[in-house]
Protein backbone atom coordinates (compact mmCIF):
# COMPACT_ATOMS: atom_id res chain seq x y z
CA UNK A 1 0.00 0.00 0.00
CA UNK A 2 0.75 3.71 -0.33
CA UNK A 3 0.56 6.48 1.69
CA UNK A 4 -2.89 8.47 0.56
CA UNK A 5 -1.50 11.70 0.45
CA UNK A 6 -2.30 15.05 -1.77
CA UNK A 7 -0.58 17.76 -3.26
CA UNK A 8 -0.63 21.06 -1.81
CA UNK A 9 -0.43 24.14 -3.76
CA UNK A 10 -1.15 27.39 -1.89
CA UNK A 11 -1.03 30.68 -4.02
CA UNK A 12 -0.52 33.93 -2.32
CA UNK A 13 -1.93 37.04 -3.30
CA UNK A 14 -0.86 40.82 -2.26
CA UNK A 15 -3.13 43.34 -2.22
CA UNK A 16 -3.04 44.05 -6.09
CA UNK A 17 -4.05 40.73 -6.47
CA UNK A 18 -0.69 39.55 -8.02
CA UNK A 19 1.00 36.16 -6.76
CA UNK A 20 3.83 36.91 -3.79
CA UNK A 21 4.48 33.22 -2.61
CA UNK A 22 3.83 30.01 -4.31
CA UNK A 23 4.03 26.42 -3.12
CA UNK A 24 3.52 22.74 -4.50
CA UNK A 25 4.42 20.04 -2.23
CA UNK A 26 3.32 16.78 -0.49
CA UNK A 27 3.45 15.51 2.80
CA UNK A 28 3.56 12.77 4.98
CA UNK A 29 4.16 12.37 9.27
CA UNK A 30 5.08 9.53 11.12
CA UNK A 31 4.05 9.94 14.65
CA UNK A 32 5.25 7.91 17.10
CA UNK A 33 2.75 8.62 20.55
CA UNK A 34 2.00 7.06 23.48
CA UNK A 35 -1.27 5.49 24.53
CA UNK A 36 -3.04 4.56 27.82
CA UNK A 37 -1.67 1.13 28.77
CA UNK A 38 2.14 3.42 28.63
CA UNK A 39 3.33 1.51 25.37
CA UNK A 40 3.88 3.17 22.03
CA UNK A 41 2.70 2.65 18.69
CA UNK A 42 3.63 4.42 15.48
CA UNK A 43 0.96 6.47 13.03
CA UNK A 44 0.46 7.75 9.68
CA UNK A 45 -0.76 11.41 9.40
CA UNK A 46 -1.72 11.95 5.68
CA UNK A 47 -3.00 14.88 3.85
CA UNK A 48 -6.51 14.44 2.99
CA UNK A 49 -8.05 16.02 -0.49
CA UNK A 50 -9.39 19.08 1.52
CA UNK A 51 -7.38 21.52 3.41
CA UNK A 52 -6.85 25.64 4.20
CA UNK A 53 -4.21 28.18 3.92
CA UNK A 54 -5.51 30.43 6.21
CA UNK A 55 -2.76 33.17 7.97
CA UNK A 56 -0.57 32.52 4.73
CA UNK A 57 1.32 35.81 3.72
CA UNK A 58 3.46 37.30 1.30
CA UNK A 59 5.97 38.84 3.46
CA UNK A 60 8.52 41.46 2.59
CA UNK A 61 12.39 43.30 3.73
CA UNK A 62 11.39 42.92 7.50
CA UNK A 63 8.78 40.28 7.83
CA UNK A 64 8.93 36.57 7.11
CA UNK A 65 6.77 35.26 4.28
CA UNK A 66 4.88 31.96 5.46
CA UNK A 67 2.82 29.44 4.44
CA UNK A 68 0.33 27.73 6.74
CA UNK A 69 -2.17 24.62 5.94
CA UNK A 70 -4.50 23.45 8.43
CA UNK A 71 -6.50 19.91 7.41
CA UNK A 72 -8.62 17.15 9.06
CA UNK A 73 -9.17 17.35 12.58
CA UNK A 74 -7.41 20.31 14.56
CA UNK A 75 -3.88 19.53 12.60
CA UNK A 76 -1.79 22.32 10.70
CA UNK A 77 1.56 22.83 9.40
CA UNK A 78 3.17 25.90 8.63
CA UNK A 79 7.00 27.30 6.61
CA UNK A 80 8.00 31.15 7.15
CA UNK A 81 10.86 32.34 4.45
CA UNK A 82 13.21 35.09 5.34
CA UNK A 83 14.83 36.95 2.48
CA UNK A 84 18.41 39.17 2.09
CA UNK A 85 19.88 41.39 -1.06
CA UNK A 86 19.43 38.14 -2.98
CA UNK A 87 18.70 35.31 -1.64
CA UNK A 88 15.59 33.65 0.48
CA UNK A 89 15.54 30.71 2.45
CA UNK A 90 13.70 28.42 4.81
CA UNK A 91 13.15 29.22 8.65
CA UNK A 92 11.35 27.31 10.73
CA UNK A 93 8.31 24.40 10.29
CA UNK A 94 5.68 24.16 12.90
CA UNK A 95 3.55 21.51 12.71
CA UNK A 96 0.56 20.94 15.48
CA UNK A 97 -1.29 17.70 15.51
CA UNK A 98 -4.66 17.25 17.55
CA UNK A 99 -4.85 13.60 19.75
CA UNK A 100 -8.12 14.09 19.86
CA UNK A 101 -8.19 12.84 16.13
CA UNK A 102 -9.04 9.08 17.25
CA UNK A 103 -8.81 7.78 13.86
CA UNK A 104 -5.28 8.56 13.55
CA UNK A 105 -4.48 8.00 17.46
CA UNK A 106 -6.66 5.22 18.95
CA UNK A 107 -6.00 5.26 22.35
CA UNK A 108 -3.99 8.12 22.92
CA UNK A 109 -2.63 9.01 26.79
CA UNK A 110 -2.19 12.68 25.98
CA UNK A 111 -5.25 14.43 24.53
CA UNK A 112 -5.50 17.76 22.02
CA UNK A 113 -3.36 19.57 19.96
CA UNK A 114 0.94 18.60 20.05
CA UNK A 115 3.36 21.10 18.54
CA UNK A 116 6.49 20.33 17.14
CA UNK A 117 9.09 23.32 15.65
CA UNK A 118 11.97 22.09 13.86
CA UNK A 119 14.49 24.00 11.36
CA UNK A 120 14.15 24.47 8.32
CA UNK A 121 16.56 22.33 5.89
CA UNK A 122 16.18 24.54 2.98
CA UNK A 123 19.18 25.80 1.61
CA UNK A 124 19.68 29.82 0.12
CA UNK A 125 17.86 29.92 -2.79
CA UNK A 126 18.55 33.21 -5.32
CA UNK A 127 15.56 35.54 -5.72
CA UNK A 128 13.64 34.83 -9.01
CA UNK A 129 14.69 31.16 -8.80
CA UNK A 130 11.70 28.89 -8.09
CA UNK A 131 13.19 26.19 -5.64
CA UNK A 132 12.49 22.63 -6.76
CA UNK A 133 12.57 18.88 -5.15
CA UNK A 134 11.42 16.04 -6.45
CA UNK A 135 13.34 13.57 -3.85
CA UNK A 136 12.01 12.81 -0.62
CA UNK A 137 13.60 14.84 2.20
CA UNK A 138 13.12 13.90 5.75
CA UNK A 139 12.94 15.90 9.05
CA UNK A 140 13.23 14.44 12.36
CA UNK A 141 12.22 15.80 16.14
CA UNK A 142 10.37 14.77 19.16
CA UNK A 143 8.96 11.18 17.96
CA UNK A 144 8.14 13.24 14.49
CA UNK A 145 9.52 12.58 11.16
CA UNK A 146 8.16 14.61 8.15
CA UNK A 147 8.31 13.90 4.86
CA UNK A 148 8.51 15.91 1.95
CA UNK A 149 8.72 15.30 -1.59
CA UNK A 150 7.79 16.57 -5.20
CA UNK A 151 8.56 20.48 -3.47
CA UNK A 152 8.06 23.37 -5.50
CA UNK A 153 8.33 26.34 -4.04
CA UNK A 154 8.99 30.79 -4.80
CA UNK A 155 8.92 32.90 -1.70
CA UNK A 156 9.01 37.16 -2.76
CA UNK A 157 7.93 36.11 -5.96
CA UNK A 158 8.81 39.29 -7.91
CA UNK A 159 6.25 41.34 -10.51
CA UNK A 160 3.33 38.16 -9.63
CA UNK A 161 5.04 35.54 -12.11
CA UNK A 162 6.61 32.71 -11.07
CA UNK A 163 10.13 31.87 -12.19
CA UNK A 164 11.11 29.72 -14.91
CA UNK A 165 14.65 29.51 -13.30
CA UNK A 166 14.83 26.80 -10.85
CA UNK A 167 16.89 25.72 -7.76
CA UNK A 168 17.39 21.87 -7.32
CA UNK A 169 18.08 20.44 -3.84
CA UNK A 170 21.12 18.15 -4.08
CA UNK A 171 19.25 15.25 -3.93
CA UNK A 172 17.59 15.71 -7.32
CA UNK A 173 19.73 14.76 -10.66
CA UNK A 174 20.37 17.76 -13.10
CA UNK A 175 18.10 16.11 -15.70
CA UNK A 176 16.05 13.70 -13.71
CA UNK A 177 12.64 14.57 -12.14
CA UNK A 178 10.63 11.93 -11.36
CA UNK A 179 7.99 11.52 -9.18
CA UNK A 180 8.20 9.26 -5.93
CA UNK A 181 5.78 7.94 -3.43
CA UNK A 182 6.67 7.00 0.05
CA UNK A 183 5.12 2.96 1.15
CA UNK A 184 4.05 2.25 4.15
CA UNK A 185 7.44 0.79 5.13
CA UNK A 186 8.97 4.58 4.31
CA UNK A 187 10.24 3.05 1.05
CA UNK A 188 10.95 5.20 -1.67
CA UNK A 189 12.47 4.58 -5.72
CA UNK A 190 13.06 6.99 -8.29
CA UNK A 191 13.67 3.95 -10.42
CA UNK A 192 11.57 4.27 -13.71
CA UNK A 193 9.60 1.08 -14.67
CA UNK A 194 11.63 -1.12 -17.76
CA UNK A 195 10.61 -0.98 -21.19
CA UNK A 196 11.78 -4.19 -21.73
CA UNK A 197 11.71 -8.12 -20.10
CA UNK A 198 14.02 -7.58 -17.35
CA UNK A 199 16.51 -9.82 -16.71
CA UNK A 200 16.31 -12.27 -13.59
CA UNK A 201 17.73 -10.94 -10.17
CA UNK A 202 19.72 -13.17 -8.18
CA UNK A 203 19.37 -12.39 -4.70
CA UNK A 204 20.94 -9.57 -2.94
CA UNK A 205 24.16 -9.35 -0.65
CA UNK A 206 23.92 -8.80 2.94
CA UNK A 207 25.01 -5.81 4.03
CA UNK A 208 25.93 -4.40 7.02
CA UNK A 209 24.51 -1.42 8.76
CA UNK A 210 25.20 0.51 11.91
CA UNK A 211 24.28 4.26 13.48
CA UNK A 212 26.05 5.68 16.36
CA UNK A 213 25.32 8.10 18.98
CA UNK A 214 28.43 9.86 20.42
CA UNK A 215 30.31 7.69 20.25
CA UNK A 216 28.36 4.35 21.19
CA UNK A 217 26.30 2.60 18.45
CA UNK A 218 22.82 2.54 19.07
CA UNK A 219 21.61 0.80 16.10
CA UNK A 220 22.84 -2.70 14.26
CA UNK A 221 21.28 -3.91 11.04
CA UNK A 222 22.89 -7.04 9.11
CA UNK A 223 19.98 -7.39 5.96
CA UNK A 224 19.84 -8.07 2.15
CA UNK A 225 17.23 -6.25 0.77
CA UNK A 226 15.57 -6.89 -2.32
CA UNK A 227 12.25 -3.97 -3.99
CA UNK A 228 9.70 -5.37 -5.96
CA UNK A 229 8.25 -2.61 -7.46
CA UNK A 230 4.93 -3.36 -9.20
CA UNK A 231 3.94 -0.26 -11.43
CA UNK A 232 3.26 -0.58 -15.21
CA UNK A 233 5.46 -4.29 -15.34
CA UNK A 234 7.59 -5.97 -11.84
CA UNK A 235 10.56 -4.59 -10.89
CA UNK A 236 13.10 -6.22 -9.05
CA UNK A 237 15.93 -4.01 -7.04
CA UNK A 238 18.49 -5.38 -5.34
CA UNK A 239 20.20 -2.66 -2.57
CA UNK A 240 24.02 -3.16 -2.84
CA UNK A 241 25.68 -2.71 0.24
CA UNK A 242 28.81 -1.90 -1.51
CA UNK A 243 27.88 1.47 -2.58
CA UNK A 244 24.85 2.17 0.07
CA UNK A 245 25.18 4.63 2.93
CA UNK A 246 23.45 4.34 6.32
CA UNK A 247 22.05 7.26 8.37
CA UNK A 248 19.55 8.16 10.38
CA UNK A 249 18.89 8.93 14.25
CA UNK A 250 18.75 7.40 17.80
CA UNK A 251 16.18 8.62 20.20
CA UNK A 252 14.36 7.55 23.44
CA UNK A 253 11.49 5.74 22.22
CA UNK A 254 12.22 5.04 18.42
CA UNK A 255 14.76 4.85 15.84
CA UNK A 256 15.42 5.63 11.90
CA UNK A 257 17.59 4.18 9.41
CA UNK A 258 17.89 5.41 6.50
CA UNK A 259 19.72 3.66 3.29
CA UNK A 260 20.98 5.28 0.30
CA UNK A 261 21.59 3.48 -3.08
CA UNK A 262 23.28 5.77 -4.58
CA UNK A 263 21.10 4.84 -7.62
CA UNK A 264 18.03 7.06 -6.64
CA UNK A 265 16.81 4.24 -4.13
CA UNK A 266 16.07 5.38 -0.43
CA UNK A 267 15.12 3.26 2.14
CA UNK A 268 13.81 4.36 5.75
CA UNK A 269 13.40 2.32 8.67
Amino acid sequence: GFFQSYAVEVDVKDASNVTCMYANWMMSFLINYETNSSSYKNTTLSLPPNVTHDGSACGNDSQAALVAVQFGEGHSWSANFTKNNETYQGDFIVFTYNTNDTAVFPDAKRKGPVTVVVKDSMRPVQLNNVFVCHSAEFLEAENVTQMFWNVTVQAFVQNGTISKKESRCPADTPTSAPTILPTTASTTTLSPAPTTTPKPVDNPETGNYSLKNGNKTCLLATVGLQLNVSRDKPLLININPKTTTADGACGNTTATLRLNDGNSTLIGF
